[in-house]
């Protein structure tokens, strides 16, 4: 068998890894889960308390209440213990801001929806951050992680006060030995809040945490359950600390310490709950195995409870992971965007072309054309030494197949096999040639492909960004015969073209010249932006080999090789 060279391994290496990134999101499809299991509440997702909606997702829209249970309804007829809250359903309260607009019930006092304003899911329609179909408490009910009270206070009814300007409400509820109070304010022109809760048994603080259940985020990409995380700011370990929801498969996980931020999040959106002063902050993480709006198949989603002492207190982050956004309200908030492995590459990477985008162009494409311009000069002295080693090879060819003629018909595994590499070897050394020259390219181009992609895929702000006829950025295009990757094989078999083929197997540089057409086919489902950033790279190459090869550059490195005599030497 004839060996292969140095460009093919790296081809086929280079394709195996985007092989795995084309086909991971086909292969982590959530699973059918195992029966369900019991949440530190006793009861299983499927289940339902009393007045609670049912396992079958269907929700009251959150302008209409679900009217109270005739059980309810006989008690409310009954005369109340003294102080006790009026068991009835009033009219939902929406809060809505320039952000988002918000539903609140006076069943639980919790978030029925939650819906961000500036922002659609993958189904071109509002996206709204809550799990109406998870049939589980709704976001802002009450953990007790200690003693637990009688009476579900997340499903009682409460008093419901809103103050004058319509971005604030309180609820109250007692039944003359359970207290709880919760008070919610939020602001025009940001997503910050603040949220306070407070419960008392028989006039004694009793603690407890608020929640989010149920799964958060954009529950219309593909594999939502993927990308869901609770964490926290560790201030002591000066650390994110993140727990997927099967780190809780077999019951919650609690965590304490002096966080600067707690909460929830996915890829792209994150509800923090920010801590008042160092007392300290509790967390529990739930992994709650629940159904979507999109999705019947329950599937397992993260569920968190956050929790500062007997009187909760926070300031509150629901909105999505923008960095400029994220570290004006709170340096550390800015580690929630995760760029992985590659973020000593990536995240500076993705700042460039932020600054590119708010400074210069004001628009992502663009901004994306530019610094990859700049990349590929920046690299371009590299470029030209592999140009010229290139040029040198081809020049040698006729010498590297005079020796391959020498030692034709000579296996792997014969002694003499390395004397023809060490002929050949000699040959390379003896007149500057790097015979890894054909793969510098490449390589070159590995490290920020790698790091683009995890841009694109974790970055909000490249999230619905257009570019000329391209409408997300972070997603393929969207018509049938998409241009970008067609584009791209195009320019990739100019380039092979233009560039000095050297000696070598030609089999392996037939090949080679395929190349082209499996690298397209691997980017046809990228995300555009990515497939925008590699075609910019192909031109801009293009254009450098082109000034190469009509300069004396090029003609001054094949000479340096010397003419070829008849007997196949110098």
């Amino acid at each position: 068998p004839k060996e292969m060279s140095m460009e093919v391994r790296l081809l086929i290496a280079f394709l195996l890894m985007g092989v795995v990134m084309f086909v991971t999101p086909y292969f982590f499809k959530s699973q059918t889960p195992p029966p369900l299991k019991k949440d530190a509440a006793g009861q299983t997702a499927s289940q339902s308390t009393p007045g609670a909606p049912p396992a079958s997702g269907v929700q009251p829209t959150p302008e209409a209440p679900p009217p109270a249970p005739p059980a309810e309804a006989a008690a409310a007829a009954k005369p109340l213990p003294a102080g006790a809250t009026p068991q009835k359903a009033e009219p939902a309260f929406v809060i809505e801001t320039n952000l988002y607009k918000i539903a609140f019930s006076n069943q639980g006092g919790t978030v029925r929806s939650w819906q961000l304003k500036k922002t659609k899911g993958n189904d071109n329609k509002t996206l709204d951050l809550v799990n109406t179909a998870s049939g589980m408490d709704f976001p802002y009910s009450l953990h007790f992680p200690d003693q637990k009270p009688l009476v579900d206070v997340n499903w009682t009814w409460y008093k419901q006060t809103a103050e004058p300007d319509g971005l604030g409400v309180t609820y109250e509820f007692s039944d003359g030995h359970v207290s709880v109070r919760k008070v919610f304010r939020f602001e025009k022109d940001k997503y910050i809040s603040k949220v306070s809760t407070e419960v008392t048994l028989d006039g004694k603080p009793l603690p407890h945490m608020v929640q989010w259940r149920g799964g958060f985020g954009d529950l219309t990409i593909a594999n939502p359950a993927g990308s869901q995380r609770t964490l926290h700011f560790d201030l002591a370990l000066n650390k994110l600390v993140e727990q997927a929801p099967k780190s809780a498969s077999k019951g919650p996980l609690s965590a304490s310490g002096n966080f600067s931020f707690a909460g929830i999040a996915d890829v792209y959106f994150a509800a923090v709950f920010l801590a008042e002063g160092n007392s300290g902050m509790q967390q529990v993480t739930f992994g709650d195995t629940v159904r979507t709006p999109h999705e019947q198949t329950p599937m397992a989603l993260s569920g968190v409870a956050v929790g500062d002492g007997p009187v909760n207190r926070f300031e509150v982050f629901v909105g999505p992971k923008d960095i400029d956004l994220l570290k004006k309200i709170n340096p550390k908030l800015e580690s929630v965007v995760d760029f992985g492995w590659m973020a000593f590459l990536a995240k500076p990477l993705f700042l460039i072309v932020n600054y590119v985008n708010d400074t210069l162009v004001h628009n992502f494409g663009w901004a994306i054309v530019l610094v990859t311009v700049a990349i590929n000069f920046i690299l371009f002295p590299l470029k030209l030494s592999n140009m010229k080693s290139m040029k040198k090879m081809q020049a040698l060819k006729p010498q590297i197949d005079a020796i391959n003629a020498k030692f034709k018909n000579i296996g792997l595994r014969d002694p003499k096999k390395g004397e023809q590499n060490e002929e050949v070897m000699a040959l390379y050394k003896k007149h500057g040639v790097n015979p890894m020259g054909g793969c510098l390219p490449m390589l070159l181009q590995m490290p920020f492909f790698f790091a683009f992609y995890k841009v694109f895929t974790v970055s909000v702000e490249m999230r619905g960004a257009p570019w000329l006829w391209v409408t997300d950025l972070s997603q393929p295009e969207h018509w049938e015969i998409k241009i970008l990757p067609l584009v791209m094989i195009a320019s990739q078999f100019i380039m092979q073209k233009m560039t000095p083929q050297a000696a070598g197997d030609p089999a392996q540089q037939k090949m080679m010249m395929f190349m082209p057409l499996v690298f397209g086919f691997m980017f046809y489902n990228f995300p555009s932006g990515l497939v925008l950033y590699y075609l910019t790279s192909n031109l801009v190459s293009m254009g450098q080999q082109w000034f190469f090869n009509r300069t004396s550059m090029a003609t001054v490195a094949a000479e340096s090789i010397g003419p070829l005599k008849k007997n196949g030497r110098k």
